[in-house]
């Protein structure tokens, strides 16, 4: 009798995630892929189409323009971000800094703003009107920067998500470091190696797990790139239209345009493309160990 409940305790603590998995993301994710399959007609109305949408959509010139732009976003913000993270958390790790734990919550608090606050707080500071930095180029009879111009929009929207994210990362990062035995930096101090040489040849090294599950995390995001274009768009709504990014682009079309099947069929093709936007930074990094 015992043994009949030990078996069936570990289903039974699992069974509530797993019904809410099922209700919550499983359930949702079918009926998108359901409603992607059809079309809503004037004439004949809500009608089985099979995989017309999809061909649709891999030439439909709004969505990959989005894509695309989403994909310069990425290689301008991700490595820049973690760059940072990365000096973040070897400067925090090296304890050399004083008021470490200030510091370290200092830079971790931006990622504790929900990123509509930031993306409203940014969007007051990028004002060509009100914003400092535009008082600042008046005061001083200098051209206010237009940070929010076609050619400065994706840079503006790399410094939000920058500020927002290199907390989180590092707080990852420095876990990691954490968990480094002190006895291999003790060895290469007895071995005469450095602090440059210890953090290149120790830490760089162990480091790696976490920076690759750092941007496994950040190429997620990046693709699934709203709020921040989303909010900037009142204020710059020239240069950010209803398409800027892809997953604007689903949205404009299922509360905008009433195009709920179109824009499930926008929805799952983002998907694959994170999909296999992930993978690759897997198999890159996977044969990259192996060599």
């Amino acid at each position: 009798m015992a043994a009949v409940r030990s078996r069936s305790a570990g289903p039974l603590f699992v069974a509530p995630f797993l019904t809410l998995f099922l209700l919550l993301f499983l359930a949702p994710l079918g009926y998108a892929a359901y409603l992607s399959l059809f079309q809503q007609r004037l004439v004949g109305g809500t009608v089985f189409v099979g995989v017309d949408n999809y061909v649709t959509a891999l030439g439909d010139p709004l969505l990959l323009h989005g894509v695309g732009r989403v994909a310069l976003f990425f290689l301008l913000q991700v490595p820049l971000m973690l760059l940072l993270a990365l000096a973040f958390a070897l400067a925090l790790d090296s304890g050399l800094l004083r008021l470490a734990r200030v510091i370290r919550l200092g830079i971790f608090v931006p990622y504790a703003v929900p990123s509509v606050v930031a993306a409203l707080m940014w969007g007051y500071l990028y004002g060509p009107d009100f914003g400092p930095f535009a008082q600042l180029g008046r005061t001083l009879d200098l051209p206010a920067p237009d940070f929010l111009s076609g050619g400065w929009m994706l840079g503006s929207l790399s410094n939000i998500v920058t500020w927002e994210f290199v907390g989180y990362n590092m707080i990852i990062l420095y876990a990691a470091l954490r968990t480094i035995p002190h006895d291999l930096y003790e060895a290469a101090a007895m071995d005469g190696a450095g602090a440059w040489r210890i953090a290149r040849s120790i830490k760089l090294p162990a480091l790696r797990p976490a920076l690759l599950l750092t941007l496994l995390f950040s190429v997620i995001g990046s693709f699934q790139l709203f709020n921040e274009p989303k909010l900037l768009m009142a204020i710059a709504p020239d240069v950010i239209s209803s398409s800027y990014t892809a997953n604007l682009y689903a949205y404009s079309l299922a509360f905008t345009g009433d195009q709920l099947n179109y824009a499930a069929t926008v929805s799952f093709l983002l998907g694959l493309v994170i999909v296999v936007a992930s993978y690759a930074v897997l198999l890159t990094a996977n044969r990259r160990r192996s060599a």
